[in-house]
């Protein structure tokens, strides 16, 4: 969609709630006759003639008097308003039939039909918020989780365009007296300090290189966690899907091969969302159909950036988790690994697999009463101590009874995992896998309070800009002449302003509000 400002000047209307029967909707204007326009079929007061920022109770009726309905209208004067124009607001009942004829009631009298997101477009235009601002807009109508609308108001409010604005206006500080150079090429003179340049670029270096590190927080705040449930047949896996949802989702029985198919819900802990998909077991398929459910399996693994590795501790001995996991993880995931069914094997010594994790003691108070198969109960929550009690032999052929090397060779470092052992049947130790499941992504709301790039179009930005900043040290080391420096800051400069929108076209305005919804 492309927005020309020829007809930008003009006043639309759109619905600004949702369509559907409701208790109330909302039709907005916004234009230099907004409030002309509603004042000619508005019954009540002469609008024409209140301030600012006040709502008025009347009737609209068409051109025969009859009444439409009676509504609210809410007046906001320019440049005191959404768009900085003249806005009416009117709040009518939720009827679709009274929205369609009051809506074309203001169309007959002069008003358009708005573009998506074209109310937005104006208050850019108009200088009411910069372009980062106004994207923020529609992240933080999208937004469907705490750490979503977090980012989306930081951004809204400003925090990521002022710290931009400024890493721009140093830029054009030292750009201004490079080009002053350039007037002055045949006298050969510097009026720009060349290691002060260097240390500012190399302080906006840093500063663009930790924008563009947080971008992988940022995208999965905003769109939530890509999180596979993967490992063998019988493992556990769709029963630990019921027990994070707490609900039956998934389907669950001794048969292997149950799940031939990818099943995914959405999990939201402490704000954040997880995408978690359930997926079909590993293992040499039988037939077509379960070739396919494993072929679908390892898709989903690739494209995950946290794997959660389910192993049934009871069958599965130490060389064949590692043997999965040298199949399963990736570069860029989190891997959380699960040992399920512990409440079968009070036994299992976590060392065998795991020889350099971190034992969580004050996790797994509680021992088991060796033979019984139960445990004396002695935490919170349900949490249990399943290592076996000091001094305690673990059995002939019990998972663990060997160490094997198997994991010596492993091309991923021990350490990058962090290991977690349920009974997902009995919904034992969820809520602490919950809490794993959190830390993998993010440990601490202070990371919030950092300015966080969510936005793929700020870091495709920051990312040319970054380029352009290093050809400028590359110019500085290499004692290369003012124009080239200058031809590289302004680069970096463009980059720059195109976040921001004091750099843009028609096209990028078209492609950003074009995905905006209608009436805002």
């Amino acid at each position: 969609m492309t927005y020309s400002t020829h007809n930008l000047n003009d006043t639309i209307v759109a619905l600004a709630t949702p369509p559907g029967v409701g208790a109330i909707g909302v039709i907005r204007l916004s234009g230099p006759d907004a409030i002309d326009i509603v004042n000619e079929v508005f019954h009540g007061k002469d609008l024409t003639k209140e301030a600012s920022h006040t709502i008025h109770f009347g009737a609209i009726r068409d051109d025969n008097g009859r009444i439409l309905d009676e509504v609210l209208a809410s007046l906001f004067v320019a440049p005191k308003s959404y768009t900085g124009e003249n806005v009416v607001e009117v709040s009518c009942h939720g009827s679709n039939y009274i929205i369609q004829e009051v809506i074309q009631l203001f169309l007959e009298k002069g008003a358009r039909l708005a573009q998506p997101g074209e109310f937005t477009l104006r208050a850019f235009l108009n200088g009411r918020m910069d372009l980062s601002q106004a994207e923020a807009v529609a992240d933080l109508i999208a937004s469907a989780s705490k750490a979503s609308h977090t980012i989306a108001i930081q951004q809204m409010r400003g925090g990521f365009s002022d710290e931009i604005k400024k890493l721009r206006q140093q830029l054009i500080d030292f750009a201004s007296l490079i080009e002053l150079e350039l007037d002055f090429s045949e006298e050969d003179v510097e009026f720009a300090n060349r290691a002060e340049l260097k240390k500012l670029v190399e302080k906006i270096q840093s500063v663009i290189g930790a924008l563009i590190q947080s971008f992988q927080l940022g995208n999965v705040l905003k769109n939530g966690v890509n999180t596979v449930i993967a490992g063998r047949p019988n493992a556990g896996k769709s029963t630990l899907l019921n027990a994070l949802l707490n609900e039956e989702r998934a389907i669950v029985s001794e048969i292997e091969g149950t799940t031939r198919d990818t099943i995914e819900e959405v999990l939201n802990i402490k704000g954040v969302q997880f995408r978690i998909i359930d997926t079909a077991g590993i293992r040499e398929a039988e037939n077509t159909i379960e070739a396919m459910g494993v072929e679908k399996t390892m898709q989903k693994v690739q494209q995950s950036a946290l794997l959660v590795y389910v192993f049934d501790v009871v069958k599965t001995q130490p060389e064949e988790v590692w043997a999965d996991l040298e199949k399963l993880v990736h570069d860029n995931v989190q891997v959380l690994v699960v040992a399920n069914k512990m409440d079968l094997n009070p036994y299992t010594k976590f060392e065998h697999y795991f020889p350099k994790s971190e034992v969580g003691s004050e996790k797994w108070e509680g021992k088991w009463e060796e033979g019984s198969g139960k445990s004396e109960d002695k935490s919170e929550g349900g949490n249990r101590n399943w290592e076996a009690t000091e001094g305690s032999p673990v059995p002939e052929g019990s998972p663990g009874s060997e160490i094997g090397e198997a994991h010596s060779h492993f091309r991923f470092p021990i350490s990058d995992f962090a290991w977690v052992p349920i009974s997902a049947i009995h919904s034992m130790n969820i809520e602490y896998l919950k809490e794993k499941l959190y830390e993998a992504v993010l440990s601490s709301e202070m990371v919030l309070e950092g300015t966080v790039v969510a936005n793929a179009r700020h870091f495709e930005a920051l990312q040319k800009a970054n380029e352009s900043l290093g050809r400028v040290m590359d110019g500085l080391g290499a004692g290369v002449t003012s124009d080239f420096i200058a031809m590289d800051i302004r680069q970096a400069l463009h980059f720059l302003g195109e976040i921001t929108g004091e750099i843009s076209t028609e096209d990028l305005l078209g492609n950003i509000f074009g995905r905006f919804c209608i009436g805002k």
